[in-house]
């Protein structure tokens, strides 16, 4: 696989939910002050770096759940 290039295997469920899961990263990333790499190739970025950036992702999609939920079961 040549730069760029992802080898994920993860596959999205709803896979129009791929644009706001990107928006989100680079929000995140902002927030953080972590710079997104402009060719898309992570393997120069920290360990540290990408996994707060997911973290932070799971924490505002678990959010997101959870207010989705409480509107439901009102």
């Amino acid at each position: 696989m040549g730069a760029g290039q992802s080898r994920s295997s993860n596959v999205l469920v709803v896979p129009q939910a791929n644009a706001a899961l990107d928006q989100m990263k680079y929000e995140v990333a902002q927030e953080l002050g972590i710079a997104i790499p402009q060719d898309g190739y992570y393997g120069n970025m920290a360990t540290r770096d990408t996994g707060a950036i997911g973290g932070h992702i799971t924490r505002r999609l678990v959010q997101i759940a959870e207010q989705s939920l409480a509107g439901q079961y009102k």
